[in-house]
């Protein structure tokens, strides 16, 4: 059964220097809260896994937690780069990173082969596409019954799986609603998982078809964070907070504005400070 924990001790009892990391989460529920933890916590050499990166990984690699990031897309959703990530892997500040770009089908199909066990995951992808040129994780695969061309990536075999839900049970049972990316998958494909929530209730009552409850067993840590995916949003709860998503690409863009700004709003703050913004109608 998940233990219920703070959210310094979550992350003091699971994420490790060095560890392979995905904190997911499409549109809403991203786990900020997470990711500010982290960057408190001073975790180093991180190689950061995410389908779309966004601004949490740009702040978490301006810290210089990450030494490596694998993603299919990364941005400031509707606004334009990210300028923390540029600076590392282009120019090596803080320090210098690498990167693996894979298509967005090539990324979910390795988190199922993660969650699934599997070695590496196999789908028809990447025809004519000259991501092969600079990426030797996409490889060609023959099937041995049709003889078809197909396309094989590596499993995404992670150490934590970070996540923000809606509710958890006392059991540490996890409910997902509204939009569902890959978390589901990203905590089966990881030894290790934290999933912050919006609400622990008694029991789970799913509201939507395409609910997803995780079952207790699956999950390390479950940590109490009201408001805890903001500035994105979290269906049923609150808003995505667009105008940071605008501040930030101005914030971002000169090192020592983006220092005051971490040490202001992450450095000298903690997870409580999230909870003014679970007060907001959805």
């Amino acid at each position: 059964m998940a233990a219920i924990l703070s959210l310094a001790q979550a992350v003091e009892d699971n994420l490790k220097d060095g560890d392979i990391v995905a904190m997911e989460g499409f549109t809403h529920l991203i786990p900020f809260a997470a990711g500010h933890e982290v960057i408190r916590q001073g975790r180093k050499r991180l190689n950061l896994i995410r389908m779309t990166p966004d601004l949490i990984y740009d702040q978490m690699i301006g810290m210089g937690c990450a030494e490596k990031v694998v993603f299919f897309w990364g941005g400031n959703p509707g606004v334009g780069s990210l300028p923390r990530f540029r600076d590392a892997h282009e120019n090596g500040w803080p320090n210098k990173i690498t990167i693996e770009e894979h298509s967005h089908a090539a990324m979910a199909n390795a988190f199922d082969a993660g969650a699934a066990g599997l070695p590496f995951a196999v789908f028809r992808g990447y025809r004519g596409a000259e991501l092969k040129r600079v990426n030797p994780n996409i490889k060609d695969i023959t099937c041995p019954f049709t003889g078809e061309k197909l396309a094989a990536v590596p499993a995404l075999k992670l150490d934590v799986a970070i996540v923000h839900a809606q509710k958890a049970d006392i059991r540490g049972n996890v409910l997902f609603e509204g939009i569902v990316g890959v978390q589901k998958q990203a905590v089966l494909a990881a030894k290790r998982s934290i999933v912050t929530v919006e609400e622990i209730v008694d029991t789970l009552e799913p509201h939507l078809p395409n609910a997803v409850i995780l079952p207790g067993w699956t999950v390390s840590a479950v940590v109490h964070v009201p408001g805890g995916a903001h500035p994105s949003y979290a269906h049923g709860y609150y808003k995505r907070d667009n105008a940071f998503y605008k501040k930030w690409d101005a914030i971002s863009r000169d090192r020592d504005s983006f220092r005051v700004w971490i040490g202001e709003h992450v450095l000298r703050k903690d997870p409580d400070a999230f909870a003014v913004h679970a007060k907001k109608a959805a």
